[in-house]
């Protein structure tokens, strides 16, 4: 009878909700994680039972701790230890100045009087140290822990790479009390300003200086606003204006890099942004105001413009209900129906923006205080404002963060960095790393020409290598790659796809065989290696993958000339293939111009359909080595070549890009290198076998060639229609210099993937503009790749 009355109740209290998230945005969770690169050092400070773990991320990697207290006397008894060694390892990366971020250490150093020179350390790990080894010290009073992650450098034909190290703080208090609970200045400040939870502060920056905004514990905006001074001192109250910069920059928001500007309302230039370690931010709505939470039923809630009015009073500048500004943290966007929406920011405790002022200015900094929305994370903290003089310098750099759990890593420049920035200032960020996309002097049809009927030198540092050594150093490669591994000579490379179970691609790459147990994976992705690993520790193989990356950088030589360029100047011992003797997918090891030149590895290899070879050497030999190659290439035609010029060449080609002709829904047969996938020769098991036979056997899709009729752009992700059905998309396009018209790599449903079949592309919606093409082969230039091969 009760049950037909009452209705049925769940018994018990309310369940949280489930939210699965990266450890370093568990904010406020007394969890702080960092990353020792390898050949680097941080410092972090320590308070009386903090516990610290140090991880041996790859594996191999030796560990140097350096403790001091706060008057910077040096004590190993402050993390519960004895000094086992000297300091050498740290002391030798700061002489050499190597690693990252060793100058805000160097400086963190000054700023306590720790004084290396005659420091006892503690050593930690091995280099026969397995991957995910932990060693765990608990702080006996406060401090600070300096961790390096020290190392020789890494010849081209070696294995012995410096890994990165990772840093797990426990802290026993979340209330870090004292002059250092922020991160480490970038250099002796000029302000050193806190803006506390719900208010704004203003404050004058002189032309020249930096701004850092920082997000103290994270997860808290900021907006940001300023004023030419002059003008205010002539009565003209001309704010940054967002809508002036977006126009002008072609962003949703300015960003380090070419597109690094913010403008007033008369064009005047009055930032720049040059570093940011978010790359979120918003330009579109205005700061918080007293008629936003009026609407949404929180009448006389505290509010940014209101604050802005009164930290700008005092600057003679009037009231507004509203500001326009910068909102820094905020995490914003336009979804597809045009509805502006946010969500909780993705900055971390420390992050931060880097402005320079342009012009004298007067500023404005805010603490959000929105509380009814995830814009703050649900909880409310401060924001830190420090100013720099201009006689710093400071590299553009926006932070890159190779997978979700990845701690930021700031844009790094490569080995040819200078020799490059001498030739173009147009750079873009890529995988971490800035690089070319057009020279100014040549032009990217320029560039072109050059690959296809003379040489060309480009820059292709940032892929991702990794050394994989030990006994099943070749069961893990065969059993992660779809290639047959064990038909691979030393000496030897081979191209291969890297799948998921369900068959889709993790990465494509190349595998170098140094040795009997030693393989070389050169790919794109940094997830590659961590997948390795993975594999490897699922399977309790005797393997080390560690990074080399930063131990590697390369060139690549590309064209009809570039054998007869590296002829005149890559020495090699007798045991090792001339350059004259290098077949296609095969490499060798040698030095410049003599025996007693820079180490190098050179393969027979490329990206743009061309004879070409790539050039690996450490980076403190990369000037020499681009020297080398201007040197013997000037007089056969070489030309430096961007992003620009080898997106013609490899599309021409049919050669993949990550991310655009395929991801991880793509499987190989699908992104056109089905000849990867042996799958009746090679008889050993693989990762995705099985659902690579299913998907080769009842495929759906088919990745072909595009010549479009029509001089307008097409570009990635545009629909393909016959008649109304969208029967695919294109992945990547180009006007082909050679072809003289728009060409294309597409994937069709196979229904519609026979050459020749016409068809659409959409443009606008899809339906109001149609563009007819054909579909061709995959490779519009040298299908049979005699080139490459001749």
């Amino acid at each position: 009878m009760l049950d037909s009355i009452y209705p049925r109740v769940i018994p018990g209290p309310p369940r949280p909700s489930r939210i699965l998230m990266p450890d370093s945005l568990a904010v406020r969770s007394g969890l702080e994680r960092y990353e020792v690169p390898g050949g680097g050092a941080i410092l972090v400070t320590l308070g009386a039972g903090d516990r610290v773990t140090l991880v041996n991320t790859e594996g191999g990697q030796v560990a140097e701790l350096v403790a001091a207290d706060p008057k910077g006397t040096i004590d190993a008894g402050l993390i519960g230890a004895a000094p086992n060694a000297r300091a050498e390892g740290l002391k030798a990366l700061l002489a050499a100045n190597a690693g990252q971020g060793l100058r805000g250490l160097r400086l963190g150093l000054e700023r306590r009087g720790i004084d290396l020179a005659r420091a006892g350390a503690v050593t930690v790990f091995e280099t026969t140290t397995p991957a995910g080894t932990e060693a765990t010290f608990t702080a006996t009073r406060d401090g600070v822990l300096i961790v390096a992650a020290p190392g020789p450098a890494m010849a081209p034909g070696d294995q012995d790479t410096v890994t990165p190290l990772g840093l797990r703080l426990h802290r026993a208090s979340l209330q870090m009390v004292g002059r250092f609970d922020l991160p480490d200045p970038l250099a002796d400040p000029v302000l050193d300003l806190r803006v506390k939870s719900a208010t704004a502060e203003a404050y004058f920056v002189k032309a020249g200086d930096y701004i850092q905004v920082i997000d103290v514990d994270g997860r808290q905006c900021t907006d940001f606003q300023c004023f030419a001074a002059r003008k205010l001192d002539q009565g003209i109250e001309h704010a940054l204006d967002v809508t002036t910069s977006r126009t002008l920059m072609g962003h949703a928001y300015s960003m380090p890099g070419l597109h690094s500007k913010y403008y007033d309302q008369d064009m005047l230039p009055l930032i720049e942004v040059v570093q940011d370690t978010v790359g979120r931010h918003d330009a579109f709505a205005m700061a918080c105001a007293a008629k936003y939470y009026d609407d949404i039923g929180y009448p006389g809630h505290i509010n940014c413009s209101d604050n802005f009015n009164r930290a700008l009073a005092p600057h003679g500048v009037a009231a507004r209900p509203g500001w326009m500004a910068v909102n820094l943290f905020f995490n914003t966007g336009i979804d597809a129906h045009g509805v502006l929406y946010s969500d909780e920011p993705w900055s971390r405790p420390g992050d931060y923006v880097l402005f320079r002022a342009l012009t004298d200015l007067i500023c404005v900094s805010s603490a959000c205080p929105d509380d009814t929305t995830p814009a703050n994370g649900w909880y409310l903290s401060d924001i830190h404002v420090r100013t720099y003089p201009g006689a710093e310098k400071f590299s553009r750099a926006i932070a890159w963060r190779a997978t979700p759990n990845a701690e930021p890593k700031m844009t790094k420049e490569t080995a040819f960095h200078d020799r490059i920035s001498a030739l173009t200032r147009h750079v873009v960020e890529y995988k971490g790393y800035w690089l070319p996309q057009v020279y100014s002097s040549n032009g990217a049809i320029e560039e072109y020409w050059a690959c296809r009927e003379k040489a060309v030198v480009l820059d292709l540092s940032p892929l991702r290598k990794f050394e994989v050594t030990g006994p099943d150093a070749e069961a893990l490669m065969q059993w992660v790659l779809t290639r047959d591994v064990k038909k691979l000579s030393v000496g030897q490379v081979v191209y291969s796809a890297m799948c998921y179970d369900h068959g889709g691609m993790i990465d494509d790459g190349t595998l170098f065989r140094l040795g009997r147990d030693n393989f070389r994976w050169i790919g794109g992705d940094d997830y590659g290696g961590i997948w390795l690993r993975e594999q490897a520790e699922k399977l309790g193989l005797k393997v080390m993958v560690r990074s080399s990356t930063d131990q590697l950088h390369n060139i690549a030589v590309q064209g009809p000339n570039s054998r007869e360029i590296l002829k005149r100047m890559i020495w090699t011992p007798p045991h090792q293939p001339a350059i004259e003797e290098l077949g296609w997918f095969r490499f060798t090891i040698g030095r410049l111009g003599d025996a007693n030149g820079a180490p190098v590895v050179v393969s027979r290899t490329g990206y743009t359909g061309e004879l070409g070879f790539e050039v690996f050497c450490h980076p403190k030999d990369g000037t020499a080595l681009y020297d080398g190659v201007w040197d013997q290439g000037r007089d056969l035609g070489l030309r430096p070549m961007g992003l620009a010029a080898l997106d013609m060449v490899r599309i021409e080609a049919g050669l993949i890009f990550a991310g655009y002709d395929f991801t991880d829904q793509t499987d190989p047969f699908e992104a056109g290198i089905g000849f990867t996938v042996p799958l009746k020769s090679k008889t050993d098991d693989f990762i995705g076998r099985e659902a690579l036979i299913r998907r080769k056997d009842h495929p759906s899709r088919k990745f072909v060639g595009l010549e479009i009729d029509a001089a307008v752009d097409v570009g990635h992700g545009d629909c393909l229609h016959i008649g109304r059905a969208q029967v695919g998309e294109v992945t990547s396009s180009v006007r082909s210099p050679l072809l003289g018209k728009n060409i294309a790599l597409a994937r069709v449903d196979v229904a519609h993937a026979e050459v020749g079949t016409e068809i659409e592309v959409g443009k606008l919606d899809g339906q109001q503009k149609r563009l007819p093409a054909r579909i061709v082969g995959l490779s519009h230039y040298d299908p049979k790749k005699t080139r490459p091969q001749s």
